[in-house]
C-alpha cells in the first residue's frame, strides 16, 4: 500500500505536541513535533525561484520534483509506516503547494483560545525566571504586554500561525481542515480522535489516553524555554485562573474567528459559540 501523507498546523500551545503523542502510539502512524521540511522546502525555493542565481536552470516541473523529493528523502527511512503526519505551523500558508504535491491529503489544525495561548506562554516564561530564551529580544522581555504584543505581531510565533490559519481557514481548499480544539481534545480525547480518524478515511485505533508518552527535551533546551514540548501521560482538562491582566486576556479571545463557521468548508472539532 502507498504510504499516506497527512500534516498537523495550527496553533502553538495548543495541543500539536499532545496530538503527535496520541497518534503515535498507532504503529501504523508517524508523528512527531514540528519537523523541517517545510523549511528545507522554502529555503530551496527561494534559491532557484527568480532571485536566485540558477533561476534559468529550472522550470516549473523541476521545482515541483524537487520539493516532493524532499519529502521522501527526509522520511526515507521511516517507511515502515503507512501513514506520515508531518508537523509544521506554516503549512496552513502553504495549502496552494501542497495541492500541487499530493493528491489525497488532510490538515489537522490544532486550535486553543488565543487568550489562553498567551497565558500558556506567559506560564512558561515565568517558571524559568533566568531563562531568557531566543523567543523574545531584550526589548519584547520586558512586560507580559510587550511579550504578549511580540508573540501576537505578524512575525511572531502565535501572530504568524494565527495569520497562517486564517488564510486557509477561508480560502478554497478549507475542505481539507480539521480545526481540534484543545479543551475537547482534552475533555473528551477518544471522541474526538475517533471523529478525527473518520475524518482521514483511517480505521480507528484504540489508544491509552492514560499512558502519552512523548517529549522533545533537547529541541527544548536549545531554545532555551524548559517544557515547551513536554506532553503528561494522563490526557486530562485542568480549569485554572487566567494571570494574565484582565484587559489582555478579552484582548486575545476576541480572536477566535473559527467560531464563526460562515465563510469556510473546513471540518471543526470545537465548543459552540455562545453567540
Amino acid at each position: 500500500m502507498e504510504q499516506q501523507l497527512h500534516f498537523i498546523s495550527g496553533l502553538p500551545r495548543s495541543g500539536s505536541t499532545l496530538l503527535s503523542g496520541i497518534l503515535r502510539q498507532n504503529s501504523q502512524f508517524y508523528a512527531a513535533m514540528s519537523s523541517p521540511v517545510a523549511s528545507l522546502m522554502n529555503g530551496c525555493l527561494e534559491q532557484i525561484g527568480a532571485g536566485g542565481e540558477y533561476f534559468t536552470f529550472f522550470d516549473d516541473e523541476k521545482r515541483k520534483n524537487i520539493c516532493h523529493a524532499l519529502f521522501n528523502a527526509y522520511y526515507d527511512d521511516k517507511k515502515e509506516y503507512q501513514t506520515i503526519f508531518d508537523t509544521n505551523r506554516v503549512w496552513t500558508a502553504r495549502l496552494h503547494q501542497l495541492t500541487e504535491l499530493f493528491d489525497d491529503f488532510k490538515v489537522i489544525c490544532c486550535v486553543r483560545n488565543p487568550a489562553w495561548i498567551m497565558d500558556s506562554f506567559e506560564r512558561i516564561y515565568r517558571k524559568n525566571p533566568f531563562d531568557y530564551s531566543r523567543m523574545f529580544s531584550p526589548q519584547t522581555r520586558q512586560t507580559v504586554y510587550s511579550r504578549c504584543e511580540s508573540m501576537m505581531s505578524a512575525g511572531g510565533v502565535t501572530g504568524g500561525a494565527w495569520t497562517a490559519l486564517k488564510e486557509a481557514y477561508y480560502g478554497e481548499q478549507s475542505d481539507r481542515l480539521l480545526l481540534v480544539d484543545y479543551d475537547l481534545l482534552t475533555q473528551h480525547p477518544e471522541r474526538t480522535l475517533q471523529l478525527l480518524y473518520q475524518f482521514i478515511g483511517a480505521p480507528y485505533y484504540q489508544h491509552d489516553f492514560d499512558n502519552v508518552d512523548y517529549q522533545e527535551n533537547a529541541f527544548d533546551q536549545k531554545l532555551g524555554v524548559k517544557g515547551l514540548h513536554t506532553v503528561k501521560s494522563k490526557v486530562e482538562f485542568k480549569s485554572r485562573n487566567s494571570i494574565l491582566p484582565p484587559d489582555l486576556f478579552a484582548k486575545y479571545s476576541e480572536m477566535a474567528f473559527w467560531e464563526d463557521s460562515v465563510g469556510t468548508s473546513a471540518s471543526i472539532i470545537a465548543p459552540k459559540s455562545d453567540n
